[in-house]
Parts: structure tokens; C-alpha cells; sequence
């Protein structure tokens, strides 16, 4: 993902030199600014930053800075119109082309952007500036730029997380799994856990007869998606297992074999007992994972039979039952691409005849559910889901699910369900490759992509054509 980075204090020159006192001022209230901006009080250091331009107008740092933070606070016009000041002020400030090329590649402005990030190059060669322009030419498609972009940023900094990170996205999403998992390994996802555990990492050394505790990172599809390693450090000869979860899919994970303990990250971590520990996203990695040897024992979670029996009622028997989730969790980064604008868009979907919908949203979405659009009918279904066991009695009960790139989709393929994932054509998750139809991750899956334009009604237009002819079968 891209970074922003914060604009560099006053040059040495200007703070060697005699000034008067309106620049002194000036420059006392930006380093007060910058230091707010450190501890996170934006609204007292955005009014520090405008205080010292209105005393040096030309105070080019000044309007980087505040630039940043209107950016950061959404208003990305004014923010543009900040960034090009400071550098009217002071071509030479390479941060404030830096920035400006991150705002706009944001927008999709990737000539613009281009041209920003070659400038701040010139200015200053910095490996923030090189992962920046790979990130870019990343989302342009043109990869083969975007790894030599990433490479030269590593050859200034190999500890460089963004770069790593950037560049395993790509590899990952080329299929080079070998090449990127080691890239993978410096995101810093599971930061805040690492620092209340007392053993050590799992690094890949021998498990016979240790005690492992593996934790939970970012989102729920995320743990349904790995979650499948654990049966493979009982292989290694782990004498136990701990897994600390997102507390929604507690009750669903019971359902893993070789699992000894399930803890909710709001629950108290048990410190004591364990040899060691490993984030579950790095067991692929230390496990040698290519797009052959993909741990692929599906369905290897079950819908508790009690569950499943109660959701049958519900729903009832009779039509083709299709669950549909249309959002994704709104403060994921690429959501405004993975996600549906609307429940109207699926609205093709009610011509087919004999089909009946079900609503898997749950927050999200859950109130469009309730008024659906005019000729859709959809039964909601969220207001009864309380936990990721649910949903999957839910999804034990219907005959196909057609999900954005989200958990239900993950949930689908990890119980070996049918579903149809629409994804977009912008910044595509990397463990869904690029071009195909299937996915080596989950064999029930069924992927509708966008076209370049990212427009979703030809998707649409494609699943309600695909729906036809299944439900011609029924």
C-alpha cells in the first residue's frame, strides 16, 4: 500500500541563517506543528501550520504539512492546492512531490502521479520514493516496472516494510508464492500482539513436542483462509496447538481438527505453557507453500448439525437458494473497488425465474437488505446472525452464494460450498491471481472479474446469465 510521508523540517540552511522575528516565529509554530502532528492531534497542528503561513506565506514546509493533514481529514482538493504551493515555494522540497504523487495516484491520476514521483527521484533517489512509484505502476499494470521499482528501493533499504510488503503483493499475485512469502514476513500486522507475548517467534525450526500458540491477523476471511495450516503443525509434531481468534469466528473454529485451544483476542491471553509463537499468515511461508502444494483437505470446517437443522427451518425448502453479500467491511482499504455501491446493481438477478435470495449481510449493507430494490425479493437474514456459526448453518442450507470479495466467500469455500466471487479489476487481492476462472485456494469458487473499465454490470449481466442456465438445470 502507499505510504504518505511527513515533510521534512526547515533545511539547516534556513536555521543557521539571521532571520527576523516573524520568521522565527513562524518556524517556532511549524516545529510546534510537526510535533503535534507525531503525537496525533491534527486539528491543533493544522492550526499552527496556518498560522506560520499566514506569517511566511512562502513557508514551504508549512504548506506540505498541512497539506498532509488535509489529505489525512479527506479534503483533497484543498490538499492538492497545499502540496502544489509548497512546491511554487520551493521546487527543490522532494517530500512535497512525494506526497503530491501519493494524493494522486490515489485518484487515479497515474500520469500525473507518475510525473510527481520521477521528480521527487530527481530531487532526492529515496526508497520511499521508489516504493511509491512501484506501488504506481503496479496498479497501472505495468509489473515489470513496478518490480524494478521495488528492487531499487530494497537496494537503499532492505529493511524497507513498505517495499517488502508492496513487492509481495505483486509476486503473491503472479503466482510466484516462493518468491513473495518472504517478502510477506515484514508486514508488522500482528505488532500489537507480539508485545504481550513472552516466548519466542516460530521460525520454522523443528515442533516436536512444543507447545505453539498461533495468532489471529487481519480480517475474519482472512483467519477462515489460513486457518486450514493448523493440521499441518500437528504434522510437524507440535504437541499443542493455541489459536487466538477474531471472537466471531470462535465458535465456528471449533470445527478445526488439531486444535487444542481457541482463545478470542478480547478474552485473556494464557501466557504461560507455550514454547513458542507464529502470526497464522507466515505458516505458508515457513511451510513452503507454492501454487502446487496449496493445503487443499476441503471442506475442512463443518456447520454445527444443531445449526444447520434450525437454519433449514428458516429458510425452508423449495427454488434455488442463493445467499447474497454485496459489501465488504467498509474500512478495508480497497473497499470502495471490492464492493457493490448498491443492492440495486444486482437487480439483473431477478429475472431468473425459480430462484429465491437470501440476505448474508450482517452491519453493512443489513438495511438495504431490508428495502430491497423494486422486484428483487430478498429475504434478510442478517438481524438473526450472531457469529460466523451461523453463518455457516446459513450457508449449509442454500445452493450457491454469490459474494464480493469478502468473508462469506472465504466461508463458502473453506465448508467446499459453491460460490460465485465477483471481483474487481483495481487492485485485485493477490490470492486471487490474475485472469483465472478458479481459484487453487478454494475448489467450489467460481470467479466473475471486471474489465478494465471496472464496471460491474457486465459481472452482473455475466452471473445472471450463468444463473439462468443453472437454474434451467433445476
Amino acid at each position: 500500500m502507499i505510504r504518505h510521508l511527513p515533510c521534512a523540517n526547515p533545511t539547516d540552511k534556513m536555521k543557521r541563517q539571521t532571520v527576523s522575528d516573524t520568521r522565527t516565529a513562524a518556524e517556532a509554530l511549524f516545529f510546534e506543528g510537526a510535533r503535534l502532528m507525531r503525537d496525533k492531534q491534527p486539528e491543533f497542528a493544522t492550526a499552527l501550520f496556518r498560522e506560520a503561513i499566514r506569517l511566511v506565506p512562502d513557508f514551504a514546509e508549512a504548506h506540505a504539512n498541512y497539506g498532509l493533514l488535509l489529505e489525512e481529514a479527506g479534503a483533497l482538493l484543498e490538499a492538492e492546492a497545499a502540496y502544489r504551493q509548497a512546491i511554487a515555494c520551493s521546487p527543490h522540497l522532494s517530500e512535497a512531490h512525494l506526497n503530491l504523487g501519493v494524493l494522486l495516484g490515489a485518484q487515479k491520476r497515474f500520469i500525473e502521479a507518475e510525473a510527481a514521483f520521477h521528480q521527487a527521484l530527481m530531487l532526492r533517489p529515496t526508497a520511499d520514493a521508489w516504493s511509491n512509484l512501484g506501488m504506481l505502476y503496479a496498479c497501472m499494470r505495468h509489473e515489470q516496472q513496478a518490480e524494478s521499482c521495488y528492487q531499487s528501493a530494497l537496494a537503499l533499504n532492505p529493511e524497507h516494510r513498505s517495499a517488502h510488503f508492496n513487492f509481495a503483493y505483486l509476486l503473491l499475485r503472479q503466482g510466484r508464492l516462493a518468491e513473495g512469502w518472504p517478502h510477506f514476513e515484514m508486514r508488522d500486522w500482528y505488532a500489537a500482539i507480539a508485545t504481550r507475548l513472552a516466548c519466542p517467534r516460530w521460525r520454522g525450526e523443528a515442533l516436536v513436542g512444543r507447545a505453539i500458540l498461533v495468532s489471529y491477523e487481519a480480517g475474519h476471511g482472512d483467519i477462515i483462509q489460513f486457518c486450514r495450516y493448523l493440521p499441518l503443525l500437528k504434522q510437524a509434531g507440535a504437541g499443542r496447538i493455541g489459536l487466538i481468534c477474531h471472537p466471531a469466528l470462535k465458535r465456528l473454529l471449533h470445527s478445526l481438527t488439531d486444535v487444542d485451544e481457541l482463545i478470542a483476542y478480547d478474552e485473556a491471553l494464557p501466557l504461560d505453557g507455550w514454547d513458542c509463537w507464529t502470526p497464522l499468515m507466515s505458516l505458508p511461508h515457513y511451510f513452503g507453500t507454492t501454487l502446487d502444494t496449496i493445503p487443499a483437505a476441503i471442506p475442512y470446517l463443518a456447520a454445527e448439525s444443531a445449526k444447520r437443522a434450525a437454519w433449514a427451518a428458516a429458510i425452508g425448502p423449495g427454488g434455488l437458494r442463493v445467499g447474497l453479500a454485496w459489501k465488504g467491511n467498509p474500512r478495508f482499504e480497497n473497499d470502495a473497488e471490492r464492493s457493490l455501491a448498491s443492492l440495486e446493481l444486482l437487480t439483473p438477478l431477478a429475472r431468473v425465474k425459480g430462484v429465491r435470495y437470501f440476505s448474508l449481510q450482517k452491519g453493512a449493507g443489513e438495511d438495504e437488505a431490508a428495502n430491497p430494490p423494486a422486484g428483487l425479493q430478498i429475504q434478510a437474514l442478517g438481524g438473526q446472525i450472531v457469529d460466523f456459526s451461523d453463518m455457516a448453518a446459513i450457508l449449509a442450507n442454500l445452493d450457491l452464494v454469490i459474494s464480493v470479495d469478502s468473508a462469506p466467500a472465504h466461508l463458502a469455500g473453506a465448508l467446499g460450498l459453491p460460490c460465485w466471487l465477483l471481483l474487481p479489476d483495481y487492485k485485485t487481492d493477490w490470492r486471487w491471481l490474475t485472469s483465472r476462472e478458479d481459484s487453487p485456494w478454494y475448489s467450489s469458487l467460481r470467479l466473475f472479474r471486471q474489465s478494465g473499465d471496472g464496471d460491474w454490470k457486465p459481472v452482473i449481466a455475466a452471473v445472471a446469465n450463468a444463473l439462468e442456465r443453472l437454474a434451467a438445470t433445476r
